[in-house]
């Protein structure tokens, strides 16, 4: 039976993905805030990379112990407690004057920050079959793609105008409006609290966390983000040092591939709920590691040929998570599904900072600047992906099994 979307079925849909929006652009805009913080707080490089590491740290932590509670109220109230406490902690961040306060401030925001989205997915397993949840994933998750191309230009630009504080502040505002939103129109979700078994929180988390049928998309997820946290901290300077995109073009790289990531995502999204969530992702995975070792093996290059490369690497990547997360949503049982969720962000955001420093290890930058060894990264993310294949391969049967009686 096909299912029909209902206006207020568009509206958790777009009001959902604003979220995300605003959560993804508060951890982003502070990478390339970097030169501006560090020079007005006296900081050190290593200073700012605990800055930026304590809120994926604290998020992933945090994300662990909210599990125990997350099926234990209506997910309206958990969604407005943890959006409420990151509003407070990004204005914190828009008024920080030292080091120690943007550091503190960075934690907290990662601690509220850290339950959003699975809150979010657990809405979304909720209210919509899995037969849709493809599409509803692939459009929430072009948040990623929209604050690439909107949100950190317009960042920066106010940055550059009133100082770093300023983006944080814009954030703080706007997320706020988002919130009297959710408070005004999102109806209560409820429905899991009616199969509910009574249960201690901790007991909650350790029977989550242990569930055999639980344990293979746990596994999976381990390794499912690997590719885009290893890549990404040293995209720009490859882009620059081995590619040879000049810095004022690389705006312009960033912006056409997240335009082109708006339109691909809700495109894969119906193609997974088409052809098949596990299908789609074993396609959007065998293609991401031949895009993967091509690029990474790239020289210098022309800039319409970067930025093409560039586009389809990020529509696979995306097109693996959309898929992947669809597939995971449907693997526990309703009473379980906010701690299975809170447990598959913690795990995502927690290996995804270990991956971030294991390529650390791998990629030697030269006194020129020039990233050695970043072919060798990228046999390890292919190696990486293609390994998951195989175990969400496992996340298939569970899933097929469940609905198929």
């Amino acid at each position: 039976m096909d299912f029909k979307f209902s206006p207020y079925h568009i509206f958790v849909v777009g009001i959902l993905a604003f979220l995300q929006f605003t959560v993804v652009l508060d951890f982003m805009i502070l990478s390339p805030l970097g030169v501006l913080v560090m020079e007005e707080l006296q900081i050190s490089t290593q200073q700012f990379g605990f800055v930026v590491s304590a809120y994926a740290f604290s998020a992933g932590i945090t994300g662990i112990f909210a599990a125990g509670f997350a099926d234990r109220f209506d997910r309206k109230k958990m969604l407005l407690f943890f959006y409420i406490g990151f509003v407070l902690a990004t204005f914190l961040c828009g008024i920080a004057t030292n080091y120690f306060f943007l550091l503190s401030a960075r934690i907290l925001t990662g601690i509220f920050a850290g339950v959003l989205s699975s809150i979010s997915f657990a809405i979304v397993a909720d209210l919509f079959p899995l037969q849709v949840r493809g599409r509803v994933m692939g459009f929430i998750m072009t948040a990623f793609a929209a604050s690439q191309v909107f949100g950190l230009p317009i960042g920066i630009y106010i940055s550059n105008l009133w100082g770093w504080q300023s983006s944080f502040l814009m954030i703080a505002g706007i997320s706020g409006l988002v919130g009297f939103v959710i408070f005004f129109y999102l109806k209560p979700v409820t429905t899991h609290l009616d199969n509910q078994i009574e249960r201690h929180a901790f007991l909650h988390l350790i029977k989550t966390l242990v569930e055999p049928k639980y344990v293979p998309a746990f596994i999976a997820t381990t390794l499912l983000a690997t590719g885009g946290f290893m890549l990404m901290p040293f995209g720009s300077a490859f882009s620059v040092h081995n590619l040879g995109v000049s810095l004022k073009d690389l705006p312009l790289v960033y912006m056409i591939t997240g335009i082109v990531s708006i339109f691909g995502g809700p495109i894969v999204g119906r193609l997974s709920d088409w052809v098949g969530k596990y299908k789609m992702f074993v396609i959007a995975s065998v293609l991401a590691s031949i895009v993967i070792i091509y690029y990474t093996r790239m020289g210098v290059t022309p800039l319409p040929i970067v930025i093409f490369v560039n586009s389809i690497l990020f529509v696979f990547v995306s097109a693996r998570m959309i898929s992947a997360s669809a597939l995971n949503s449907a693997v526990p049982d309703l009473h379980d599904r906010g701690a299975f969720m809170a447990i598959s962000s913690s795990i995502q955001q927690i290996s995804g900072g270990i991956a971030a420093s294991v390529a650390g290890l791998i990629v030697v930058q030269t006194s020129s600047g020039y990233m050695e060894r970043y072919d060798i990264l990228g046999y390890v993310v292919a190696g990486a992906i293609l390994i998951t294949i195989v175990l969400m391969y496992n996340v298939n049967k569970i899933v097929h099994s469940k609905h198929s009686k």
